[in-house]
């Protein structure tokens, strides 16, 4: 399982983001506070408070290719 903080700046990033991480089968969550949503879900997204960034766990060990695709989302 790898962990890191992701942040959307847009709307428009939301989107792009539940599209990069739809196309792997890893089980990806964002956790923020107490509550956790699943990261292939916009509304689920939308539910949380954006205006921060969110913990993004990746329930796998191999997912090297999917943290590379999320770097433009990686809060600094």
């Amino acid at each position: 399982m790898k962990s890191v903080k992701v942040y959307f700046p847009t709307i428009e990033s939301v989107k792009d983001f539940v599209n990069a991480v739809s196309a792997y089968p890893y089980e990806v969550d964002l956790h923020s506070n107490r509550y956790v949503v699943d990261a292939k879900s916009l509304l689920g997204i939308y539910s949380l408070d954006l205006s921060k960034p969110i913990v993004c766990e990746i329930y796998s060990d191999n997912c090297d290719p999917l943290i590379k695709d999320l770097a433009s989302f990686i809060a600094k």
